[in-house]
C-alpha cells in the first residue's frame, strides 16, 4: 500500500540504528555486479558475515531464483530467503528505510536509486524496496528524491549527519537546491537538524557517504574516523570534519562529545585503492558486527575492536574479514538495511 502523505505529517520518523531489530535484511552476490577478486573468496567472506549477524537477529537473503541453491549451501539455515531479482548486494542504498510511530507500527521509505549516480546498473535494485515492503506487507511513502541509505545517519532525537559531497552531488538531484533536499529529508525522516560535513573517504565510489566517517554512537555521541597521517589524502578531509562538529550542536543543543578512531592503513588491490572503514559496521540487536582488514592493520584492528568495546560495554563486538567486501565498494554496513522491531501500520 502506498501512502500519499508525508511522514513526519503522520507521526512517523526514521529510528537510531539501536533500535531493537525485527530482522535483518541482505542480497545475495551476483556474478553481473563484478565484484574484484575471485567471487569464491567473497562468498565466503560474505556468509560468514550472515552467519555472525544471525547469531543476534533473523535475517532475510533476497536472492535469485537461480542462486537459493547457493545460498543455502553457503548460509545453511541461517536466512529466509525472499526471491527476487537484484542486480547487487548493498541494501543499505537500494532497500527501504523504515520509519515508526509512537503506536509501534512500522512504514518504510522507498527512495529513487540511481547507483550512486548512474554509474551501474540498477534497473531491479531500484524496485528492491517496494517489492520488500510488498513482501512483509507494510505500507510505504515514494519520496520524491535519489538517496541511498548508506548517505546518511540519525541519531533517533532529531538529527541526521551527512555529507555534502553526496547529498548535493549533481549526479543525485540536480534540479533541486540544497534547501529543497534539507527540507524532503526532513519531511520524510522527521528530522529537525541535519549536520553536513563536508567529504566522505578518498576514492569512495558513493561519492562520500556517511557511513564510512562518522556514525552516532548514541544521542550526543559520534564517533569519527580520522587519519594522522598530514601526508595521506583523507588527512584534510578528517580535519575538516573534525571541526565542523566539534562547532556544532544536535537538534536539541547538546554539544557533541566525540570520539576517534584511527583510520586503517591504506590498501590497495589489483591496483584499486580500497576504502577502508572501521565505522561501516553495523547494529545488531546486542552486538556490533565489525570490519576488521589484518595485515599491516592488524594492530589497528584490535584498537577498533578496544574501543568499541568501550563505546559498547552492553553489546557483543564481532570481527568479520572486512577486506573481500570492501573490494565491491562497501562493507558490513552497505550490504545490511534493519528492519526495526513493530507491527505495519494500518492506514
Amino acid at each position: 500500500m502506498v501512502i500519499d502523505d508525508i511522514p513526519a505529517s503522520l507521526g512517523f520518523r526514521m529510528p537510531a540504528e539501536w533500535h531493537k531489530h525485527a530482522r535483518t535484511i541482505m542480497a545475495w552476490p551476483v556474478v553481473e555486479a563484478e565484484w574484484p577478486g575471485p567471487l569464491e573468496e567473497i562468498l565466503e567472506a560474505y556468509s560468514d558475515a550472515v552467519k555472525k549477524i544471525a547469531m543476534f537477529e533473523p535475517v532475510t537473503m533476497i536472492a535469485r531464483g537461480d542462486l537459493m541453491d547457493q545460498v543455502h549451501d553457503y548460509c545453511g539455515s541461517a536466512v529466509e530467503i525472499m526471491k527476487f531479482i537484484n542486480d547487487d548486494s548493498w541494501t543499505r542504498d537500494n532497500g527501504p528505510t523504515f520509519v515508526i510511530n509512537n503506536k509501534g507500527e512500522i512504514a518504510g521509505i522507498n527512495w529513487i536509486f540511481n547507483a550512486w549516480g548512474g554509474k551501474y546498473p540498477c534497473e531491479n535494485d531500484n524496485r528492491v524496496a517496494p517489492a520488500v515492503l510488498k513482501h512483509y506487507n507494510i505500507p510505504r511513502f515514494d519520496a520524491p528524491i535519489v538517496m541511498e541509505g548508506g548517505s546518511i545517519h540519525v541519531d533517533g532525537e532529531g538529527t541526521l549527519l551527512t555529507t555534502e559531497e553526496c547529498l548535493l552531488n549533481i549526479n543525485r538531484n540536480p534540479h533541486l537546491t540544497r534547501e529543497k533536499i534539507e527540507d524532503r529529508v526532513k519531511k520524510y525522516l522527521n528530522i529537525q537538524k541535519i549536520v553536513w560535513l563536508k567529504e566522505g573517504l578518498y576514492g569512495d565510489d558513493t561519492d562520500g557517504h556517511i557511513d564510512n566517517v562518522a556514525c552516532f554512537a548514541k544521542p550526543g555521541v559520534i564517533i569519527t574516523q580520522v587519519c594522522s597521517d598530514p601526508n595521506a589524502p583523507d588527512y584534510q578531509r578528517s580535519q575538516n570534519n573534525l571541526e565542523i562538529l566539534r562547532s556544532t550542536t544536535d537538534a536539541k543543543g547538546r554539544t557533541f562529545e566525540i570520539i576517534e578512531i584511527e583510520q586503517p592503513n591504506p590498501v590497495v588491490y589489483d591496483g584499486l585503492h580500497l576504502t577502508l572503514s572501521y565505522l561501516n559496521f553495523y547494529f545488531v540487536n546486542g552486538g556490533i558486527i565489525l570490519p576488521v582488514f589484518g595485515g599491516e592493520n592488524s594492530t589497528k584492528d584490535v584498537a577498533a575492536i578496544e574501543k568499541l568495546k568501550e563505546v559498547f560495554p552492553d553489546r557483543k563486538i564481532v570481527a568479520i574479514n572486512g577486506l573481500p567486501l570492501t573490494r565491491g565498494g562497501g562493507n558490513i554496513h552497505c550490504l545490511t538495511q534493519q528492519m526495526p522491531e513493530g507491527i505495519p501500520a494500518r492506514l
